[in-house]
């Protein structure tokens, strides 16, 4: 199985993490290819950046032409799934609604916690889009900007108090909201005494189980293939 992630952002040491969290995450025989979008914000912090976001990621995989399986989005609360899976004939998974379903598996009410106060609002509403926004009991700011999460010790500790917030708030399972704290789960769910979700390693083992299964996206209804007509895009082509 050949999986495509994409980052959300155009810093490619954080896909070069996403990319590692995928590989943890994905099965033997599973490869894991990151995509860097060549324009957009450096980090993803509010609806300007996550609008030029989504159409430099969409841009992104409109100009990609090697083979692969399916696709990851690794943005947290990020727009564009919608657009994907309109353009694209393989499976598409975005790593917000991948994590929100696998917390719902784990416990009857979850929390994520997420970068920066002003990203909680974007957040609910692509979990209300999903469907997926009644069994959340809170989404909580740890404070932190996307390329703070660079510091690790600064980044756990800031996670453990956002976290006993959502506790706090009834959650029974906590969700890492943001692509860039990929591989905080195993240093934290010990401490926590509860299930953490990664939305990178969701993502990727619904990617691999639609594409065992032979599943992609409906083209009845919503997702119909977008109507013929001239387009101008970043990337020629």
């Amino acid at each position: 199985m050949r999986i495509l992630v994409t980052n959300c952002n155009t810093t490619r040491s954080m896909t070069e993490e996403i990319v590692r969290g995928a590989e943890a995450a994905a099965a033997p025989g599973t490869a894991i290819t990151g995509l860097t979008p060549g324009w957009g914000p450096e980090s993803a912090e509010g609806w300007l950046d996550s609008y030029l976001s989504a159409a430099a990621v969409l841009d992104t995989l409109r100009g990609y032409d090697g083979p692969y399986d399916a696709v990851v989005m690794a943005g947290f609360g990020e727009h564009g799934r919608e657009g994907a899976r309109e353009l694209l004939d393989t499976p598409v998974v975005d790593i917000t609604e991948a994590a929100a379903h696998l917390a719902c598996l784990l416990g009857r009410r979850y929390g994520v916690i997420t970068t920066l106060d002003r990203t909680r609002d974007q957040i609910e509403d692509s979990l209300r889009t999903a469907g997926v926004d009644r069994n959340c009991a809170a989404v909580v700011s740890a404070g932190l900007g996307v390329l703070d999460l660079r510091d690790e010790r600064r980044t756990t500790e800031a996670f453990l108090t956002a976290a006993a917030r959502a506790r706090d708030a009834g959650a029974e399972v906590l969700v890492l909201g943001c692509a860039g704290m990929t591989g905080l789960q195993r240093t934290v769910g010990e401490r926590l005494g509860m299930p953490v979700v990664d939305g990178v390693g969701a993502a990727v083992k619904l990617a691999e189980s639609l594409i065992t299964l032979g599943l992609t996206t409906s083209r009845t209804g919503g997702y119909a293939r977008p109507l013929p007509k001239r387009r101008s895009w970043a990337s020629p082509g």
